[in-house]
């Protein structure tokens, strides 16, 4: 069976909480800025769970109609949903995924660039990582406010260290190359 995508682990997350329909995952999803992990829309969402169901990894708890509403299929998780979560989880915790960010491939060239067009272009990645420090901050605050629990915000202060160590790093590296300690 393929690896299970992003959406997928956290669909099988949530509906290892509950039985869902997709929709009330989707809200709950975005109740605690998950939306920030994973790129989902509510048609993706819709997808990833009927995939996970066609797959055996979640099965049709009930379908049930409020009014003039569409029916709305609740689902859960099944052992088979468990244990393939189980897995993403261990695999994804204990061993660093070889992932391919554009920003050290950006770096590896930046020295085709002048020391004065680096410092613009970093000075200008500092403002938008700022920026994206604030709006973490924030959402983290507000999910918080909202008595979201702590164990579901756990990757907003990794984040916000990421965030940290990479601000700090370019500082450092503006005031070496604004000293001349860095040589360009």
């Amino acid at each position: 069976m393929p690896a299970l995508t992003p959406l997928a682990a956290v669909a099988l997350g949530l509906l290892a909480e509950r039985p869902m329909h997709p929709y009330e995952m989707y809200q709950l999803m975005l109740h605690r800025r998950e939306d920030r992990l994973v790129k989902v829309r509510p048609g993706s969402l819709y997808h990833t769970v009927e995939r996970l169901a066609r797959d055996g990894h979640a099965a049709v708890r009930g379908t049930e109609r409020e009014g003039n509403r569409p029916e709305r299929t609740t689902y859960e998780i099944t052992d088979a949903g468990r244990a393939a979560l189980r897995d993403r989880l261990v695999e994804t915790l204990s061993v660093p995924a070889e992932e391919y960010p554009e920003f050290p491939l950006a770096l590896s060239g930046a020295d085709n660039l002048s020391a004065d067009e680096v410092t613009e272009l970093l000075t200008r990645r500092l403002s938008h990582l700022h920026e994206r420090l604030d709006a973490i901050t924030e959402g983290g605050r507000a999910a918080a406010a909202k008595d979201v629990a702590e164990k579901y915000l756990t990757d907003i202060s990794y984040q916000r260290a990421m965030l940290d160590a990479e601000i700090g790093w370019i500082e450092d590296f503006l005031d070496r190359l604004a000293s001349g300690r860095l040589a360009w």
